[in-house]
């Protein structure tokens, strides 16, 4: 069930005016306190905001003659109000956590917006999945919109998902209230190549005068950019250089630069405004992927602020990235990211602007938490019964489903392994010199290369594609299995021991998705993660729990990586370079081709 939609404005510009003009009494006056105005980046002392129907409907010197009887009048002492702060791209599942268990974990954080692009749920509930998160993102007492996924499959040919998007589906989704605009168009080679799908997909999204997200990850600034920029892509999120956030920018298109659980490119692009002085109107702060422990632990969008202003922003400026650019963006400047007339009274009372202390939080006028603490519920959606049932292995597996035979008669190979690369989404294409014991390839965990395993979970064919990755450091006879798997999301299993990773998937199977860590025939943590294998409606204090758990077996096995988990969930992800593995084997991301395990 979907609450009633928060009233427009044309159905509140009546009370907005008659508040504004002093014929009418304002719900709250917030009074003593220093406004911070994104559109002229400037501080008004002693300012004071009215708000009435969920809407600032005055802001300005004195609003004594918007208060009567029955105003609630808060005293801000001095604090700063500086706007509820907006996400600009963000994927739900990636906290491991429904959308009103991730609102309720990043409210008292400040977040009140949230963009997001459910693209994991599509590949494995196609439209319907879509559906069901943006009916509970709906539900929520903060801004929910939802992107419609493009790319399920994100790279066809070389990946098989549980279900595939269409052009149709996008058309369709275009006329649900929710929707805002397009999810990233990962696959930027079909955008590139004139792809009559993907064209189509941007066209339906145009038509419907909505937002076109991009995902152009190459380091190539040459035509293939310029093909992809001409394609439609409004804004780009997978800059890593200055150079990069420079490129979009001068071609008109916003760069998102983003500080997740594990990306950390704040710091490489946003030299671009504080170095070499360009306009900062066009680029706009998110996170892309945040785990439930960063969540919990170290904040949402007050992170990444907190981060711009270290990495040399000036406050306000770094404001407006996490405020007014990001609403501009997506073509909703005059509904919120400021305290304005007329936009939504999201807003927050902070005593300190670098720190940024979230002391008080306000969304459509209503207070939603204060000192860290939830103030609101957060409804939930009744999830369908089949949604929690989406493991499919089509057999209980063993360790003989893990084996790399070795071509006949050879005493070593030389094989490709994925090379994890810390904090960063690019992986390395390596090569090593492997020796065959018994006609077989294993694990070196002498010079850190384990197996890893592609588990199909959709269908229940009983696929296995098996190859090697280094970089995790494990030891001892271990395995970590997990159906988070961007952005197939069938089932990855890292591990040193054949007999592990078969009991890691199969406990996968029975606890119908999630992430599970064994070692010596033992299970050392889990995340149970019912919800379509990649989310759950617990707490998220609760899964974070859990995942704090797993982090510490992962370090009990060797493994010192930062924020480890993100780097293995993916491993799957065949439109980030360089080698990635698929339900259909080996992936070269540099030329988008499968390729031999052996050289």
């Amino acid at each position: 069930m979907i609450t009633t939609p928060f009233p427009s404005w044309p159905d509140t510009a009546p009370d907005l005016i008659a508040v504004a003009a002093g014929r009418a009494a304002a719900e709250t006056v917030i009074v003593g306190g220093r406004v911070v105005n994104v559109h002229t980046r400037e501080i008004l002392d002693g300012w004071q905001v009215a708000i009435v129907r969920g809407r600032f409907a005055y802001v300005g010197p004195d609003a004594s003659h918007c208060i009567g009887p029955g105003t609630q009048v808060i005293d801000a002492g001095g604090r700063y109000l500086i706007p509820g702060l907006c996400d600009g791209h963000m994927h739900i599942e990636s906290g491991q956590l429904t959308p009103a268990e991730f609102a309720a974990a990043v409210i008292p954080h400040g977040t009140t917006t949230m963009f997001v692009d459910p693209h994991e749920i599509a590949n494995v509930l196609g439209l319907r999945g879509v559906r069901l998160m943006h009916d509970e993102a709906l539900m929520q007492p903060v801004s929910i919109y939802v992107q419609m996924p493009s790319c399920a499959p994100s790279a066809p040919g070389l990946e098989t998902t549980g279900f595939e998007i269409t052009s149709e589906d996008v058309t369709e989704a275009m006329t649900w209230p929710g929707i805002i605009g397009l999810g990233e168009m990962m696959n930027f080679p079909g955008v590139i190549h004139a792809d009559p799908k993907m064209l189509a997909e941007i066209a339906a999204t145009q038509a419907a005068g909505k937002t076109v997200g991009g995902h152009y990850a190459a380091p190539d600034l040459g035509p293939a950019f310029h093909a992809y920029v001409a394609g439609g892509p409004a804004d780009d999120h997978e800059g890593t250089r200055e150079e990069d956030a420079v490129a979009r920018m001068r071609q008109g298109m916003r760069a998102m630069l983003r500080l997740g659980s594990a990306w950390y490119d704040v710091k490489t692009q946003i030299t671009a405004v504080t170095e070499r002085g360009l306009d900062s109107r066009n680029m706009i702060l998110c996170t892309d992927d945040c785990h439930s422990g960063t969540l919990v632990h170290d904040g949402h969008m007050n992170r990444v602020l907190r981060h711009a202003i270290e990495c040399g922003a000036d406050p306000l400026v770094a404001l407006q990235m996490a405020t007014i650019n990001t609403a501009s963006h997506f073509g909703l400047e005059r509904e919120l990211g400021s305290i304005a007339p007329g936009r939504r009274a999201d807003l927050i009372l902070t005593s300190d602007l670098r720190r940024l202390p979230v002391e008080q939080v306000f969304a459509r006028g209503v207070q939603v938490a204060e000192n860290g603490r939830l103030l609101v519920d957060c409804p939930h959606l009744d999830w369908p019964e089949d949604v929690r049932q989406t493991v499919h292995l089509g057999k209980v597996l063993g360790a003989e489903d893990f084996t790399i035979a070795a071509p006949e008669g050879a005493n070593e190979v030389e094989a490709r392994v994925i090379g994890v690369v810390e904090n960063q989404a690019p992986t390395q294409a390596l090569t090593r010199t492997m020796p065959v014991t018994n006609g077989e390839v294993v694990s070196d965990t002498a010079r850190d290369i384990a197996q890893i395993a592609l588990v199909e979970r959709h269908r229940g064919t009983g696929g296995v594609v098996n190859a090697l990755v280094s970089g995790f450091g494990y030891q001892g006879r271990m395995a970590l299995a997990s159906t988070v798997a961007h952005d197939s999301h069938h089932m990855i299993v890292v591990g040193t021991c054949r007999e592990q990773m078969a009991l890691a998937a199969n406990r996968l199977g029975e606890l119908g998705g999630g992430v599970t860590l064994w070692r010596d025939g033992a299970e050392l943590a889990h995340v149970a993660l019912p919800i379509a294998g990649l989310m759950s409606d617990s707490p998220a204090a609760e899964v974070a729990a859990a995942a704090e758990a797993l982090g510490q077996a992962m370090q009990d096995c060797g493994c010192a990586l930062n924020n480890a988990f993100m780097q293995h969930s993916l491993l799957a992800l065949v439109v980030i370079p360089e080698l990635r593995i698929s339900d259909l084997g080996l992936v070269d991301v540099t030329s988008f081709e499968r390729v031999d395990l052996f050289v």
